[in-house]
C-alpha cells in the first residue's frame, strides 16, 4: 500500500507535466480520447465525490471560526472572477459561444486544486478548504444565477436545467462523499493519499475529452482563448492578493485569498458547457484547467519561498503607497 501512496504522490506532484502531455496527445490523436466526452459529467461527479471524502465536520467548524475571512473569500470568488470574465469578453469581442464559456469559468466556485496549491504555498489550508466548501455549496444557486445575469444576452440559458446539473454533478456527490467519509472515517483515512490521484485522473479525462472534441476550434482560435484564460487567471490572483492587503490579512491568509480567487472549478464550467451549449463553449474551461494547473504550481512555489519578514516589508511598502 505504501508503494501505491508514493506512486499517487509522484503522479499528483507531476500534474503540470501530465496536463501538458495529455493535452498535446489529445490534439495529435483525438480519436484516442474523444470517446470520453459522453462521460464528462460522470467524471466530474467522481471528482466531487473524492472532494467530499476529504471533508469532515471540522471543516465546517472552521467556517464559524473564521466567518469574516470565509465570507470575504466567497464573495471575492463570486464577484471578482465574473467581473473580470465579462470585461475580457467585451475587450476581446468574443463570439457568443466562447463568451459564455469564459463567463461560466468566472461564475464557477473554487476548485479543490486551490486547496493543494494553498498547502504548497504555506497558506491557510483550513481557510482555503472552508471557502471552497462554502462556494461549492452555494454553486447550485449562484453559478446559474450569475450565468443567466451576465450571458443571457448572447444565448438562451435555462436556470433550472443548469441548477439541476450542478446539484447532480457537484452538490450530491460532495454530500455523499462527506457522508461516506463521516461513517467510515478510519477506512477513508487509510486511502486518503490515493484520492488526489483519482481526482487528477478525472480532471485529465475531462480535459482531454474537450480538447479532442475541439481540435479544429483550438487550431483556429485557440491562441486568443488561451490569452483570455491566462489574463482571467492572473488578474484573479492579483486582485485576490490586493484584497488580502486591503483587508489587512496576515501573509498566509493573503496568499490563500489570492490562490482561492484565481483558481476556479473549471471542470464544472467545462461539464456545464458541454452539457448545455455547443462543444466550443467548453474550450475556455478546458484551457483554464491546463493553464491554472501550471500557474498555480509556479505561484505556490514563489509564495512558499517568501518569508514572513519579507511579507512585512511588502506590507509596509503597500501601506506607504496607499497613504501617499
Amino acid at each position: 500500500m505504501q508503494y501505491l501512496f508514493k506512486f499517487s504522490k509522484f503522479m499528483t506532484n507531476m500534474m503540470a507535466v501530465w496536463v501538458i502531455l495529455f493535452t498535446v496527445l489529445a490534439l495529435i490523436y483525438p480519436n484516442l480520447f474523444i470517446w470520453i466526452a459522453p462521460y464528462i459529467t460522470i467524471l466530474l461527479g467522481v471528482i466531487m465525490f473524492t472532494m467530499g471524502l476529504t471533508l469532515s465536520i471540522d471543516d465546517f467548524k472552521e467556517i464559524f471560526k473564521q466567518p469574516i475571512k470565509v465570507i470575504v473569500l466567497a464573495l471575492s470568488q463570486y464577484l471578482v472572477m465574473p467581473i473580470i470574465a465579462v470585461s475580457l469578453v467585451f475587450l476581446f469581442n468574443l463570439p457568443p459561444e466562447i463568451a459564455i464559456g469564459v463567463i461560466l469559468v468566472g461564475s464557477s466556485p473554487g476548485g479543490t486544486s486551490s486547496n493543494v496549491m494553498t498547502f504548497l504555498a504555506k497558506g491557510n489550508v483550513a481557510l482555503s478548504v472552508a471557502a471552497t466548501t462554502v462556494t461549492t455549496l452555494l454553486a447550485p444557486i449562484v453559478t446559474p444565477s450569475l450565468t443567466l445575469l451576465l450571458a443571457s444576452t448572447w444565448l438562451d440559458i435555462s436556470f433550472s436545467a443548469m441548477m439541476v446539473s450542478i446539484l447532480q454533478v457537484v452538490l450530491i456527490p460532495v454530500l455523499l462523499g462527506l457522508g461516506v467519509g463521516s461513517l467510515f472515517r478510519k477506512q477513508v483515512d487509510r486511502v486518503v493519499d490515493v484520492l488526489p490521484m483519482i481526482s487528477m485522473t478525472g480532471i485529465l479525462g475531462v480535459m482531454t475529452a474537450v480538447t479532442a472534441s475541439n481540435v479544429d476550434n483550438i487550431l483556429t482560435s485557440g491562441l486568443i482563448i488561451l490569452l483570455v484564460v491566462i489574463l482571467h487567471n492572473l488578474l484573479g490572483y492579483a486582485t485576490g492578493f490586493l484584497l488580502g492587503k486591503i483587508f489587512k490579512f496576515n501573509f498566509a491568509d493573503t496568499k490563500t485569498i489570492s490562490i482561492e480567487v484565481g483558481m476556479q472549478n473549471s471542470g464544472l464550467a467545462t461539464a456545464l458547457a458541454a452539457q448545455h451549449f455547443e462543444p466550443v463553449t467548453a474550450l475556455p474551461g478546458s484551457l483554464f484547467s491546463v493553464w491554472h494547473s501550471l500557474s498555480g504550481a509556479v505561484l505556490a512555489n514563489v509564495f512558499g519561498k517568501i518569508k514572513e519578514k519579507d511579507s512585512d516589508i511588502m506590507n509596509q511598502n503597500f501601506n506607504q503607497e496607499v497613504h501617499v
